[in-house]
């Protein structure tokens, strides 16, 4: 099964990068809004707390062993918070910017702007869909490599040459 390994090992590089960036983007509006209330920043604050979770267990299941696979609940509860950081920016830019995926006209010029806004949100969606497809890759993997248990008394396989007469 290299080929799940293989996968497992690129996902987990991609959700380490969109985390990373995430962490980059939003901690810069951050740092730039220091003096602001708490309470309004929450939102930015939530998305940061995700992106440093997401990027520890990236780090920490990184190598391709088969016990990283049998991790999948998690990979699905940092996918449901990915998708709920990505819910919660998008109701806070509340097209202020123009339309959440409209990339026309987007500039870098190096301030916190839409186009930031908009980066930070983007890889915020790209990485809650790579830690939900690692969670259906490791729900595949621990699928099929474990066996249901065959209990003895209630279930006794019969010869296929053998006939009940």
């Amino acid at each position: 099964m290299i080929f799940a390994d293989l996968l497992s090992m690129v996902l987990r590089l991609a959700e380490l990068a969109f985390a990373a960036i995430v962490a980059g983007l939003n901690g810069d509006y951050l740092h730039s809004v220091r003096g602001a209330d708490s309470w309004q920043l929450g939102r930015h604050i939530y998305a940061e707390v995700v992106a440093g979770l997401s990027i520890l267990f990236a780090i920490i299941w990184l190598f391709p062993f088969s016990g990283s696979f049998v991790h999948w609940p998690v990979d699905f509860a940092i996918s449901v918070a990915w998708f709920v950081a990505f819910g919660l920016l998008v109701d806070w830019l509340n097209g202020s910017c123009g339309d959440v995926f409209d990339w026309r006209g987007i500039d870098f010029d190096g301030t916190a702007s839409c186009s930031q806004f908009k980066a930070t949100i983007a890889f915020a969606f790209l990485s809650a869909i790579c830690w939900l497809v690692s969670a259906i890759l490791g729900i595949y993997w621990v699928r099929r490599h474990t066996r249901a248990p065959a209990d003895s008394a209630h279930y006794r396989r019969r010869r296929w040459y053998r006939s009940r007469v």
